[in-house]
């Protein structure tokens, strides 16, 4: 029981959620995948909770068959006050038959609480579950609000796979020792580019929700390749660099990399996924973007214009979703806070492409890419408890090489994004040192026999220094997978068999958490943990 709360605290700390507690895991897997297997899980911890009275409100309770929205209202739980430690939310979903994988989204009073993808389902039916880690969005929770939730599917005579999903809320109260969560004291959706802040605001936060997706080339952007190279999915001449930025009145003000998801039809092998999902393909993670050295100049009480775009996609070619919130914390005991941007210095970005086009049509062609960007803001506000002076430092890199040959009947990428952050406040600092790495190959043999051979790793390295001393947190999720089908036959005969893989491993301190999930022909063979 102490080790469950040690590493529900150090999830907690990270903010991270997803599926369930360790499960059973059976011993002896088929010979190859039938017409069922275990429901998706993975090993990531659950989300730490009070021991506290909780309140439970549905949401959405719906099935998704269409591109139709759900719409209803949202009524916060009077029994449960206004006040809370922790909102967490929880998706249930179940389908069966045959369906892709989909994309969707959740939005309560307009602020996108959640971004989704789901499990391809067997013919008999599966079963999942996500949890998520709400707390930050409690000023919009304090109200009635419209609800929206859509997973767009298309079912028809093939695709027979309807989503049937229910997400709830549960509120945990601030009681005794347990304090009210330090949340944000408005949560704004930034709808179009137009933004106006609180006079007062202190701390300006942007988190943006983005995705390539829609099933085009954009959705594997990191296969992309320049117009003149002859690949099926060609971009613009950056190839595969792209970056995530945020500007203010036309000023750069952010820059992130992307994650490179792989959702659960990804590298043209279900059978990869169909237990374990690559990381955050169920809870799509916001990229955040820290604004405050520009609170200075938003709190002019004028409309400002905040612009989110992904640099690397050809002008006019859409595939990507960029939904943004924008989280203000305010000044109670200040009407205005005025303040100053100080420092603004940015390198020139790169992003550059070497293409060998090999020897003959049988030799391996190779594309080089190679980015980096860096850029430093600083400002300060004139707050009630004094002037905060907040300084941000971005560096991005990114490298990849992606190989294939002239029929792509063999395809494969190795590549790695770097995304480096220190956040200083005053006499505090916060080093986050982000690597996103991907390691795959498809190969199709003269037999159509079609194999998918994958690595793919979430790595964050946190340091956070104050006069009392550092705290460092480190977590590494990775995944493999080995997985073989025959194209061009009825699913019954595909002959499938795969294998795969995931160890969560978290550190903060003294505590640990370290569960590693196995799985062969959809079965789950091995749940381990270590700490």
């Amino acid at each position: 029981m102490r080790q469950r709360r040690v590493m529900s605290m150090v999830a907690a700390m990270l903010g991270l959620a997803l599926l369930a507690a360790p499960v059973a895991a059976a011993q002896t897997p088929p010979a190859e995948f039938g017409s069922d297997w275990h429901d998706p899980v993975t090993a990531a911890p659950p989300i730490a909770t009070p021991d506290t009275r909780s309140c439970t409100v549905t949401v959405a309770e719906t099935r998704f068959k269409d591109f139709t929205p759900y719409t209803g209202t949202y009524t916060p739980p009077a029994a449960c006050g206004t006040r809370w430690s922790k909102v967490v939310l929880h998706l249930d979903g179940s389908v069966a038959g045959r369906q892709y994988d989909r994309l969707g989204y959740l939005h309560i009073g307009g602020v996108e609480v959640l971004r989704t993808s789901t499990p391809e389902p067997s013919p008999d039916g599966i079963s999942w579950s996500v949890e998520k880690d709400v707390t930050r969005y409690a000023s919009t929770l304090r109200a009635e609000q419209p609800v929206e939730m859509l997973i767009g599917n298309v079912v028809d005579d093939t695709y027979t796979g309807i989503l049937d999903v229910k997400v709830t809320l549960t509120f945990y109260t601030a009681a005794g020792r347990t304090k009210a969560a330090a949340a944000p004291d408005r949560v704004i959706p930034l709808s179009g580019t137009a933004l106006t802040t609180p006079r007062n605001s202190e701390r300006i936060v942007a988190e943006v929700y983005a995705t390539g997706s829609g099933g085009g080339c954009e959705e594997f952007w990191y296969l992309a390749v320049p117009p003149d190279v002859p690949y099926s999915c060609q971009a613009g001449d950056d190839g595969p660099n792209r970056e995530v930025r945020v500007t203010v009145d036309g000023q750069l003000a952010g820059i992130a990399a992307p994650f490179p998801h792989v959702w659960t039809g990804g590298w043209s092998n279900p059978f990869l996924w169909y237990v374990i999902p690559g990381p955050r393909a169920f809870d799509v993670q916001p990229v955040e973007y820290d604004l405050t050295p520009f609170a200075g100049l938003l709190n002019d009480g004028k409309e400002h214009q905040v612009e989110v775009s992904v640099a690397g996609v050809p002008e006019g070619q859409s595939g990507w979703s960029a939904p943004t919130n924008i989280l203000i914390w305010q000044d109670a005991h200040r009407t205005h806070v005025t303040g100053a941007l100080t420092v603004h210095k940015e390198s020139d970005p790169v992003a550059a492409t070497s293409y060998d086009p090999g020897g003959s049509d049988t030799d391996l062609r190779t594309l080089d890419a190679d980015g980096s960007h860096s850029l430093t803001l600083s400002g300060y506000v004139n707050t009630s408890h004094g002037r905060v002076t907040t300084t941000v430092r971005r560096t991005l890199t990114a490298a990849s090489t992606h190989t294939w040959n002239a029929d792509e009947t063999t395809d494969a990428l190795t590549g790695r994004w770097t995304d480096d952050e220190t956040r200083t406040v005053d006499a505090a600092t916060t080093r986050t040192r982000r690597a996103y790495t991907m390691d795959g190959e498809i190969t199709i043999g003269s037999d159509n026999r079609l194999r998918t051979v994958i690595s793919l790793g979430d790595h964050n390295r946190t340091d956070t220094r104050t006069d009392t001393g550092v705290v460092r947190t480190r977590l590494d999720d990775a995944y493999t997978g080995d997985a073989t089908w025959t194209l061009g036959v009825p699913r019954d005969q595909r002959q499938a068999v795969g294998t795969s893989t995931e160890r969560y491993r978290l550190t903060s301190g003294g505590s640990c958490y370290d569960r590693t999930l196995e799985t062969e022909q959809g079965t789950l063979t091995q749940d381990r943990q270590r700490c």
